[in-house]
């Protein structure tokens, strides 16, 4: 069915056939043209054509001429070249235009027959990213994972627990001072009533959930205790497959999907005793805090829209931080785990690439997208990163490196650098002040700070990675005119993007890989003189670098600006999240941040 696009006018359609017409180009046969060359957004007389007839419809593809028969004419002419020379920063000779003339019309046959292909979504590229350079060797001694001590923590009711962390709850389970039951019972409670307020539930697992407590009691009462999240009520972020439940994308064209199987990550957490108590929202096809219900709200400031738990893990760092999960899980392409667990005022791991299968979960970049749990507490991350990372042999990105984790280790020994100019350079004083403050609590916990620079690197040239995938990975759905229903159409949204990005050529975008690699240089030549860097959170600069490398991050609360929280960053070498948790650790042991919750009086 033809759609007919919003503000369009008859007289400027007119208006730019009248030129197409003037320049000898033939408009069906035109609009064939620009994905054969695969154009790239560039500011020309011909853009504003290629624009507009870019959303006719494409024209049956015709048969392959017989030898008995005449030759099919050419659908893409040398003039039409002429045209668009400009768009690919090329310029071809008349003699080299007409001996392109046949390749590029075969082109457009194969990309016509392509297009055919049903290529399902859970498709993933025949090539494969991996953030170790040739020849590097990674630590691969026998895993070591222990907790640190704690204190019995004491209560009055379940209600108490809301924000507990991970082993607090964990300690209570295990000696069983309080029951799964009671405490999934008191969560599930507490999502039906903060939830709609906050906007951060999609689907209630509840039948799924008490089922899963009570197993998890049996288990427990017969001596067969799995581990810190043994019973433990957690929350996942909608792009998780989740066998027979919705899982939606928080997109309009998928609220009713429902797929057939479990991702990696949700049967990991299952086979640790860990309780799903819901499906938590997410921005649209994993962009922003907005999805088909409205924006997920920050429960610091759930009046402000515009203050709203950024990200597209917007649901489960809004859960968390109002009590509702015990943990969540989320995933981060640019920012997705950092963004809004800073906003919301809890910890956020961003592992490396590659540490947690990526089966089961949404595909937006297939060489960014990564996988990691956002807690109320630096070990509480330690716990869910230990579940669930390692091999499934479904997701070949996943390297099979031993995860460490040792809450002892002396910061004396390690060598810890700092962002000194991003600190330096900001322009807020309140918001200078705190990072000093977290600065200074740090040096107190016996770390050394020593000033480092990240590399020089037009790094942002790179993001043409991750809209060129999220345009393939959506690109049924963009042809197909689906990608309309999304409530969100601005300039910067994915509709907008994943239309632009079909000009983006396929040699630009190798050649930004090939780029990548270069970066991935630089990281490791600074990452081979330190074990953890310090950074300002979201705001720095190494967030980009450091997702297109692969490196892992951890933030943490440091403080409040205006009522919403703010967060400091530590970042580690490839596959070395015990380093980053480490000085975490010792951060949130010298403040107090983390203990501070939003008053849920709103409700």
């Amino acid at each position: 069915m033809k759609r007919k696009q919003p503000g369009a006018k008859k007289g400027k359609t007119r208006e730019i056939s009248a030129v197409a017409n003037d320049k000898g180009l033939n408009r069906r046969t035109f609009v064939k043209l620009i994905p054969a060359l695969g154009a790239a957004t560039v500011a020309t007389p011909h853009l504003q054509i290629i624009s507009a007839l870019a959303q006719t419809p494409s024209p049956t593809p015709m048969a392959s001429p017989s030898p008995l028969t005449a030759p099919t004419p050419l659908r893409v002419t040398k003039e039409m070249l002429r045209g668009a020379e400009q768009l690919f920063a090329i310029e071809l000779t008349d003699e080299q235009k007409q001996m392109a003339l046949q390749n590029v019309n075969s082109n457009l046959e194969r990309y016509e027959t392509l297009r055919k292909i049903n290529v399902p979504l859970d498709t993933e590229p025949a090539t494969r990213f991996h953030p170790a350079l040739p020849g590097k060797r990674f630590n691969v001694k026998a895993v070591t994972f222990k907790l640190a001590k704690i204190e019995t923590l004491n209560f009055n009711s379940v209600e108490d627990l809301a924000f507990a962390n991970v082993p607090q709850l964990a300690d209570l389970i295990r000696n069983r001072k309080i029951y799964s039951i009671d405490l999934t019972k008191m969560y599930l409670a507490r999502l039906k009533r903060y939830g709609p307020k906050l906007n951060c539930t999609v689907t209630l697992t509840e039948e799924l959930a008490l089922a899963q407590a009570a197993e998890a009691d049996r288990e427990i009462k017969q001596g067969k205790y799995r581990g810190p999240l043994h019973g433990i009520p957690w929350g996942a972020k909608d792009l998780f497959a989740t066998k027979s439940i919705r899982t939606t994308w928080g997109a309009e064209p998928y609220r009713d999907q429902v797929l057939d199987y479990d991702a990696t990550v949700i049967s990991r957490l299952q086979n640790a005793g860990a309780v799903l108590v819901a499906k938590l929202s997410m921005g649209a096809l994993a962009q922003g805090g907005r999805w088909f219900r409205g924006m997920t709200r920050n429960p610091w400031q759930v009046e402000e829209e515009r203050t709203g738990s950024s990200g597209s893990s917007a649901g489960p760092a809004s859960a968390t931080a109002a009590g509702l999960v015990g943990f969540s899980i989320g995933t981060e392409t640019l920012g997705s785990i950092v963004s809004p667990s800073s906003r919301c005022g809890v910890v956020g791991l961003r592992p490396t690439y590659g540490r947690v299968s990526r089966f089961g979960a949404m595909g937006l970049s297939w060489t960014m997208d990564k996988i990691g749990p956002i807690c109320r507490g630096v070990e509480d991350c330690a716990a869910a990163l230990h579940a669930t990372y390692g091999p499934d042999g479904k997701d070949l990105t996943v390297g099979d490196v031993p995860f460490n984790w040792s809450p002892e280790t002396p910061l004396s020994r390690m060598r810890i650098g700092y962002l000194k100019g991003e600190f330096d350079q900001q322009q807020d004083a309140e918001r200078k002040a705190i990072y000093q403050a977290a600065l200074d609590a740090l040096r107190n916990a016996v770390a050394k700070l020593e000033p480092i620079e990240l590399p020089r690197f037009s790094t942002a040239a790179l993001r043409v990675i991750l809209v060129a995938e999220a345009a393939a990975a959506f690109d049924d759905l963009t042809r197909s005119g689906e990608i309309n229903q999304l409530s969100g159409q601005e300039p910067g949204d994915w509709p907008n993007t994943f239309r632009s990005s079909r000009f983006i050529p396929a040699v630009e975008y190798i050649r930004a890989q090939r780029a990548r690699t270069l970066l991935m240089l630089e990281m490791d030549a600074l990452m081979s003189k330190w074990d953890v860097f310090v950074s300002p959170a979201p705001g720095s600069a190494s967030l980009l670098i450091t997702n297109l490398t692969g490196h892992p991050a951890v933030c943490v609360p440091c403080g409040f600006l205006k009522g919403v929280p703010q967060s400091i960053m530590f970042t580690g070498g490839l596959y070395d999240e015990g380093a980053p948790l480490r000085v975490a650790l010792a951060f949130e042991r010298a403040t107090n941040w983390h203990t501070m919750h939003p008053k849920m009086d709103w409700a």
